[in-house]
């Protein structure tokens, strides 16, 4: 799979902090660290439009797929949770 790079500015303690969770083991790289969070903040802001059908395990997987997949826009995500 093909990936879009983005350059991010963080504080140094936000680093740090992303450092920490690859330094336990938690992720392999900083990217993943990265990648996680934004993933996180997409589903958070898609709570309560993501259909409940009882199996919460499939639909999280399933819209890890499509996110990862797909081009967004996150103002569109953000109107939809609002």
């Amino acid at each position: 799979m093909v990936m879009d790079t983005l350059q991010v500015r963080l504080s140094h303690g936000i680093v740090e902090k992303v450092d920490d969770l690859v330094e336990t083991g938690l992720y392999a790289n900083r990217s993943d660290v990265i990648r996680d969070a934004v993933r996180r903040l997409i589903l958070d802001k898609l709570e309560g439009i993501i259909p409940n059908t009882g199996d919460s395990v499939k639909e999280v997987k399933e819209m890890r797929k499509k996110l990862s997949q797909e081009k967004f826009n996150l103002e569109e995500i953000n109107q939809l949770a609002e």
